[in-house]
C-alpha cells in the first residue's frame, strides 16, 4: 500500500465521514483537520481516524498537516456565498485559493498525491459555467492541473445521496407537512451518485496509478428529473405532496426570497443558475476506479423511511 497517512480536508462532513470509514477498513491513518472539533465527534470511534483542531486557513497549519501525511484528498466545497464576478469572495476562498494552497503545501513539503473533488457539470476550459459555484470549481480545477510536481486526479461528481444528504432528506421533510410544494428547475436532469461509491472512487484513485493525471465523472445508473426526485423522496418517506412547478422567472424570485430567508439557506439564485444545465455524466463510471455504480432504489428508502418503517425492515417485518 502506497499511501498510508491520509489527509482528509473537509473529512467531517457528509462525504468525508464515509469516505474515513473506508479508509479506516483499510487500515489507513486518517487525518480530519477542523475548527470545532465537536463537528467531528461521530469520527472519534474510528480507530485509526486522528481530529486534529486545526483551522486549514492558516499556511503554517494547513503545510503542518500536509507534511505529516503521503497524500491528501480535499473534499472542501460550498454551495452558498456572496455575489461577484466571475464568483463572490467566499466561493474563491474555498474553490480556487484553498487548492493553490494545498498545492504549494505539497509541493514544499514533496507530497505528490492529491485526489481532489470538483462536481459534475464544470467546464473543462477553467472559466466558464452558469453559476458562481460551477465557474469557480472550474478555476480550482485549473489550479489544480497546473501545479507542477503534483501527481493528482480530479474527480466530479453528481449530486450526491446518502443517509445523510441534504437533497433527499429536504424533500422528505418539506412534504411531510407541505399541502403544496414550488419547485423550481422541475425539468433539469440529475443522476445522483451514492455517497459510498464516490468514496470507494477515492481509494481506487489512491490505490491504481492509472488515474494519477486523469478527471473522472462519477455518477449514478439512472437519470431524474427534480421532479421526480421530489416525488421519489416522498414516496419513500410516506407521503408524496404535489408539485406545483414554477416557470424560470418565478422560480428565480423564489430563488432570490429563500437566499435572504432567516435560517439554513434551502435554494439560492446561484443554485437556481447552476440548475440551468442538466447534470449527466458523458459515459459510464470508468472502469479503472472499480465502481458498479448503486441505485438510487437499493439506498434511498432505508434511510428516508419513517423510523418505525426502516426499523421494522431491519427485524424482518413490514
Amino acid at each position: 500500500m502506497e499511501y498510508r497517512r491520509i489527509l482528509v480536508l473537509g473529512g467531517s462532513g457528509f462525504v468525508g465521514a464515509t469516505l474515513a470509514e473506508r479508509l479506516v477498513e483499510g487500515n489507513r491513518h486518517v487525518l480530519v483537520p477542523t475548527r470545532r472539533p465537536g463537528r467531528a465527534a461521530h469520527l472519534g470511534p474510528l480507530p485509526t481516524v486522528e481530529i486534529v483542531a486545526a483551522d486549514i486557513q492558516r499556511d503554517d497549519e494547513l503545510a503542518g498537516l500536509v507534511r505529516r501525511c503521503d497524500a491528501v484528498v480535499n473534499l472542501v466545497g460550498i454551495l452558498h456565498g456572496r455575489t461577484g464576478d466571475p464568483f463572490g469572495p467566499e466561493f474563491a476562498a474555498a474553490h480556487v485559493e484553498l487548492p493553490r494552497r494545498i498545492v504549494a503545501a505539497c509541493a514544499r513539503h514533496k507530497v505528490r498525491r492529491l485526489i481532489h473533488i470538483s462536481a459534475l457539470g464544470v467546464a473543462d476550459d477553467g472559466k466558464s459555467g452558469p453559476s458562481m459555484y460551477l465557474r469557480s470549481k472550474a478555476a480550482g480545477e485549473q489550479v489544480v492541473r497546473e501545479a507542477g510536481g503534483i501527481d493528482w486526479t480530479i474527480l466530479r461528481p453528481s449530486v450526491i445521496f446518502g443517509p445523510r444528504d441534504k437533497l433527499l432528506n429536504t424533500f422528505a421533510a418539506l412534504q411531510r407537512f407541505a399541502p403544496l410544494v414550488p419547485l423550481a428547475r422541475a425539468d433539469t436532469r440529475l443522476q445522483p451518485v451514492y455517497v459510498g461509491d464516490v468514496a470507494q472512487a477515492i481509494i481506487a484513485c489512491l490505490d491504481n496509478r492509472l488515474t494519477r493525471g486523469r478527471c473522472y465523472e462519477l455518477a449514478g445508473p439512472q437519470v431524474f428529473t427534480l421532479a421526480q426526485l421530489f416525488e421519489l423522496a416522498g414516496l419513500y418517506a410516506g407521503r408524496v405532496a404535489p408539485v406545483l412547478r414554477l416557470p424560470d422567472r418565478v422560480g428565480w424570485l423564489q430563488a432570490a426570497a429563500l437566499e435572504f430567508a432567516p435560517g439554513p439557506t434551502l435554494m439560492s439564485r446561484d443554485n437556481f443558475n447552476s440548475l440551468s444545465i442538466d447534470n449527466v455524466a458523458s459515459g459510464p463510471i470508468a472502469p479503472e476506479l472499480g465502481i458498479k455504480p448503486s441505485s438510487l432504489a437499493a439506498i434511498a428508502p432505508g434511510y428516508l423511511a419513517p423510523r418505525d418503517t426502516a426499523e421494522g425492515r431491519r427485524r424482518g417485518g413490514v
